[in-house]
């Protein structure tokens, strides 16, 4: 039988793929318009296909617990995205995922072990490697970074690992339902600034397609992540879903041609080590 850490490892790796590949299209369709409008119109998208799929197949309904860690993971969730694809639509993608990812483990780390204690010494060198491994993947030529260049995704950051700390206090019984919470609390945030903005948030048709693909792909990987939390610690499913940079820097080489340097495949090395190391704790 799989060990439950083990089983955080797997959903975490298919939660990081999602994202990864979630946030890469996202990025695209945010340089074709307005962030606003792509954000919003996947979280409606996610929010379709989560609420049938809760109505189908969770037998629990929507409890209190639900709306309230659901909501606050959805705000910082919804804000952490917002930021994210602002800096995607901006920065260099090889280099705004992989810091926001930094920013989320360590969060996510430190109230995990808070919350939980240590883990075994083998997850924490796990821990260090894939940290490393993040730190690796973001290296690469492109002159000097000044603070304003890591506003976005050291908000992003923030934002993702509150929305993992509170997605696992609200997924402790439910995966489905507490993710539909979550949905209703991002859109409502997102909607909301938009609107006292007047930020543009109907999009192009040629942003239809990026958008729902980001916006099934992120749902998925919320999913995945619940499942690993709700598997095993809350530390262990967040480091290794934040090695999602991987996915998005992958098909940034193979899709938009950005150089992959040495270090940056040094990080995929790392990245690997890394879920070995968990996996084997």
């Amino acid at each position: 039988m799989i060990n439950a850490d083990l089983m955080a490892v797997i959903y975490g790796l298919l939660s990081a793929a999602c994202w990864g590949a979630g946030d890469f299209s996202g990025g695209l369709a945010s340089r074709r318009g307005s962030v606003f409008s792509v954000v919003i119109v996947s979280q409606v998208i996610g929010l379709v296909i989560l609420a049938l799929l809760a109505l189908a197949l969770d037998k629990e309904m929507l409890t209190p617990d639900h709306i309230l860690w659901g909501g606050l993971a959805g705000m910082f969730g919804g804000a952490g995205l917002l930021a994210l694809y602002r800096g995607l639509s901006q920065g260099n993608m090889s280099v705004v995922a992989p810091v926001a990812a930094v920013v989320t483990v360590v969060v996510a780390v430190i109230v995990g072990i808070v919350i939980e204690g240590l883990p075994g010494i083998q997850a924490l060198i796990g821990f260090a490697f894939a940290l490393g491994a993040v730190w690796f993947v973001s290296q690469i030529n492109h002159g000097k970074t000044q603070w304003g260049d890591l506003k976005m995704p050291v908000a992003a950051g923030l934002g993702f690992g509150l929305f993992m700390v509170f997605l696992d206090h609200a997924g402790a019984t439910s995966v489905l339902w507490p993710l539909v919470a979550v949905r209703v609390a991002s859109i409502s945030l997102l909607f909301s600034i938009a609107t006292i903005t007047r930020q543009p948030y109907i999009p192009g048709k040629s942003q239809l397609t990026l958008i729902a693909v980001a916006g099934i792909l992120d749902s998925g990987g919320n999913a995945f992540f619940a499942l690993a939390a709700q598997a095993g610690r809350l530390d262990i499913a967040a480091v290794v879903a934040s090695l999602y940079p991987a996915m998005t820097v992958l098909l940034a080489w193979v899709v938009l041609r950005e150089r992959i340097s040495r270090q940056q495949w040094l990080g995929v090395v790392f990245a690997l080590l890394a879920i070995v190391l968990i996996a084997a704790n």
